[in-house]
């Protein structure tokens, strides 16, 4: 007697059997959006675009110590500007707030797929591609009004080709811990 033809037709039925399961399983995911499809950078800062320049990581640069940053006191605004365009270059020609006087200095051109660096963001001082695909400018704000972490604020940025766009900009502390006053009991 042969082993083996007794047990092919019990092996038969089972890849049978699985292959009816496998095929209403395997059409589960489809047309769904993985949840990484629409993930966001994890950047302390905001995002804008203005026909084809992207802003990127906007926020405003503060150390806080109290509970708020008082009027009379310059912070830095700090993104990137990236210009999507391949042959039209654009200037950043101002930026307003309802928080304060914004006052931009050193280099606003943006270049033709280039980018801007506005500020000094923390950490690597060195930008990314090659130098002359990038320029760099300071924005400072003169506060009018108290500022706070937690809550954002209204910027409008304009410039020359791509136009005028508005977003709410956060505060960020930066990487440098804040040094508490010392408490003597």
């Amino acid at each position: 007697m042969n082993r083996f033809k007794i047990r092919l037709p019990v092996l038969a039925t089972q890849v049978a059997i699985a292959g009816l399961v496998a095929g209403p399983l395997s059409g589960c995911g489809v047309g769904q959006v993985a949840q990484t499809a629409a993930q966001e950078p994890a950047v302390n800062g905001n995002r804008l675009t203005i026909s084809k320049v992207d802003l990127r990581d906007i926020r405003i640069q503060a150390a806080q110590t109290g509970d708020f940053v008082q009027p009379g006191k310059a912070v830095e605004l700090v993104l990137v500007a990236i210009n999507q365009s391949p042959d039209v270059a654009d200037r950043l020609v101002g930026i307003s707030s309802d928080i304060g006087n914004v006052a931009v200095s050193g280099d606003p051109r943006l270049p033709a797929g280039g980018m801007l660096f506005v500020g000094t963001p923390d950490g690597p001082k060195v930008a990314p591609g090659p130098a002359e695909a990038s320029g760099a400018a300071k924005a400072t704000v003169t506060l009018t009004k108290p500022i706070t972490n937690g809550l954002t604020y209204n910027f409008t940025f304009n410039f020359e080709k791509a136009g005028q766009g508005s977003v709410t900009v956060p505060i960020s502390a930066g990487l440098a811990p804040v040094q508490e006053p010392a408490n003597h009991s």
